[in-house]
């Protein structure tokens, strides 16, 4: 007995350990990658690109179902985009409310003939829309029936997009007005192939909005879309920035990303029954452009362009979590074969292998932990203080890279109107492994038990609460 109580104190010493040395090189990697990012975003200036003759045209895809709130105001602040080549495209997703009626009205549209090429398979798409004022001739208006997931409506823009490269953002997020220009940047910019661009989003809640336009970046109120506010830059900006550097993006995020249309069709769009679609359709853009034999590249942008409305109660939080966590393990499945296959290069021996080992098996390591610590603690004579030791480290460890993310989000970029707004955040950081993981940890849970027993797959809605939105003056 006391060999394998021996043995299970090795192995969670060797855990941490691993644990330990993984995230100190991504951060290293992270902090290197967005220096390079800093020096070279100067060698080539904006202002350039915009009257050069290879500027790509980006088409903005932006799926909506049920969004009649706040359509005409997003649709504004998408239009209202810094960009000289672009076009917007709203898929009214087989809406059961106003929205299709609301644009209809607000943007002066009528019903066109369109050549429409179904090169993605969608549902019925029933009629494409163009507005009669020249102010909105940037704006189409894609009407289909519904398809029960937002990969099918996006793949529905996909094929009615006329330019090269494509945004895929939700309708409610909120850009920021360079934005295209900087996710289009390295597509026109990089000597080997980019095929897809991303960069950190944030929580819109709290922040003060007026017309779909960001007005001021507050840190949010509410107590589980702050704690997301944290997730989201320390793995947008340590874990993927770190990933972008070494060229192994396995998920753009399906808030905001631009990827090559072409390459996207030839993998097949976003795959409609998945539940981590933007993290499949990298995986399948990867596929191609091995099985092409063509190098490629998947790049990060360390600042912050997009803005969207995070869950702000318990239930929609874990709904959320439980599709993210069955859309890892249903890639993973779906893509096994990439795993350990020369052909697959880095994807098949780092990037499946890390995915698999530290994103889907660490939820079932750390409950198997604590069972075995419980059962440790009743039969055996457990060295309590060897364990606090390991987890103080950890923790430690754990406090030092978070708040050397907030701190180079901060030093870099600034985004909050408030000084106190940031002590909060840190505050956060302090708690967040005592009473917001837990919850991370019960989801992730579920959503494995949901996949294993084929537990019928539901998108679930997310319950919009609406901007902090300024009055007009």
């Amino acid at each position: 007995m006391e060999f394998y109580l021996k043995t299970f104190e090795w192995f969670v010493a060797g855990y941490a350990t691993v644990y330990i040395l993984i995230y100190f090189l991504m951060a290293i990697l992270s902090f290197w990658a967005i220096k390079l990012y800093n020096n070279a975003k100067y060698n080539i200036k904006d202002e350039v690109l915009v009257k050069s003759n290879h500027l790509l045209g980006v088409s903005i895809i932006a799926p909506a179902f049920n969004e009649e709130l706040n359509i005409i105001h997003n649709v504004k602040s998408l239009l209202s985009l810094n960009y000289p080549k672009f076009e917007v495209i709203i898929v009214n997703d087989g809406s059961k409310d106003n929205t299709l009626q609301k644009l209809i009205d607000k943007f002066e549209l009528v019903k066109v003939d369109f050549y429409y090429n179904e090169k993605i398979p969608t549902q019925k798409v029933k009629g494409h829309y163009k507005s009669t004022n020249p102010v909105y001739s940037k704006l189409l208006v894609v009407d289909k029936e519904n398809g029960k997931s937002k990969a099918d409506a996006s793949n529905a823009g996909i094929n009615s997009a006329k330019y090269p490269l494509f945004i895929c953002t939700d309708v409610d997020c909120i850009l920021r007005s360079d934005t295209i220009m900087k996710l289009a940047k390295p597509f026109m910019t990089y000597k080997q192939r980019v095929i897809a661009t991303g960069a950190p989003i944030r929580a819109s809640n709290s922040c003060e909005v007026k017309d779909g336009f960001m007005v001021k970046v507050h840190f949010p109120k509410n107590w589980w879309a702050s704690f997301q506010e944290l997730e989201y830059i320390r793995s947008f900006l340590l874990g993927r920035m770190a990933w972008s550097q070494i060229n192994g993006l396995l998920l753009v995020s399906g808030g905001l990303g631009m990827f090559d249309r072409e390459i996207a069709i030839e993998a097949g769009g976003y795959w409609h029954r998945s539940l981590g679609e933007d993290m499949e359709l990298i995986t399948r853009m990867r596929k191609v452009m091995y099985e092409r034999k063509e190098k490629f590249k998947i790049l990060y942008i360390p600042e912050s362009l997009c803005w969207t409305e995070v869950p702000a109660t318990k239930e929609v939080f874990i709904r959320q979590r439980v599709r993210w966590a069955r859309g890892l393990v249903q890639t993973l499945q779906l893509h096994k074969d990439m795993m350990f296959r020369p052909k697959y290069g880095k994807t098949g021996f780092l990037i499946m292998p890390y995915f698999f080992i530290y994103e889907f098996l660490v939820p079932i390591m750390e409950v198997l932990g604590i069972i075995s610590l419980i059962l440790a603690m009743i039969f055996l004579d457990l060295n309590m203080m060897y364990f606090l030791k390991i987890t103080f480290v950890v923790y430690l460890f754990y406090l030092l890279v978070t708040l050397l993310s907030v701190l180079w989000d901060e030093s870099f970029y600034g985004h909050y109107a408030k000084r106190r707004e940031l002590l909060q955040l840190v505050g956060k950081a302090i708690i967040e492994p005592i009473v917001y993981h837990p919850f991370n940890l019960y989801a992730s849970i579920k959503g494995y038990w949901y996949f294993f027993t084929n537990k019928e797959q539901k998108w679930g809605n997310m319950q919009r609460q609406g901007f902090n939105t300024v009055k007009k003056s």
